[in-house]
């Protein structure tokens, strides 16, 4: 997660980036609904302009964005939060993500044989979820209360969880290594939004210290 408020205002001004991140206090309680009301229309306008810039946007702009966005690990890793984002919402709503993403990359398929192969084409996109439960996060949390190593992703998912909060420990132990989307950059962020300092022992393992 991109812990940096300082950047250019996109979609959220820096305000709204400090606001989420519990880094502005509200004085009053009007003035938070206020903040999490402008928030939200902001997604949905930004959201709305997307329908825009997919038709509007000459290609060479839109190839330059791109050319940003997939040049390293954070940008790469925004482009995967808005599928995220929009996976969790739908969900959350009762909408398969399905009915969203399938038409989407058929129409995106279709558009682009037209228009760089000057064909007609048929396309057949499949979207499948298998999921398995490996563990509760109440049981993650109970082995971090018992100073036991949690996996990286379960601390995560324990982070966005938001019912416990990993950051009254003095320190979490992490075995890493299982999880092949999980690198530095990853434990780095995990340990910049717990406000703590990541140290690695081993390759199998890493300490994140937190001042409890």
């Amino acid at each position: 997660m991109n812990t940096d408020i300082d950047r250019d205002r996109g979609m959220l001004t820096p305000a709204d980036r400090a606001f989420l991140l519990g880094e502005r206090e509200m004085g009053h309680e009007q003035s938070r609904r206020n903040a999490e009301a402008r928030v939200r229309r902001r997604v949905v306008d930004a959201i709305l302009d997307f329908d825009l810039l997919l038709h509007t946007l000459s290609a060479k702009d839109r190839r330059q964005v791109f050319e940003e966005l997939t040049s390293d690990a954070d940008t790469l890793d925004g482009l995967k939060a808005v599928l995220a984002f929009a996976y969790v919402g739908t969900d959350e709503q009762g909408v398969d993500f399905a009915d969203v993403l399938v038409p989407a990359v058929r129409h995106s398929e279709e558009a682009c044989a037209a228009s760089r192969r000057g064909a007609n084409v048929s396309v057949d996109v499949t979207f499948e979820v298998e999921t398995s439960v490996e563990s509760t996060l109440e049981g993650v949390a109970d082995r971090l209360d018992a100073g036991d190593p949690v996996t990286p992703r379960e601390l995560f998912s324990l982070v966005m969880q938001g019912e416990h909060d990993p950051g009254r420990h003095d320190r979490i132990d992490l075995a890493v290594g299982g999880e092949a989307d999980v690198d530095d950059q990853f434990l780095e962020r995990l340990a910049t939004y717990l406000e703590g300092e990541l140290r690695r022992p081993t390759p199998s393992r890493a300490v994140i210290r937190l001042s409890g």
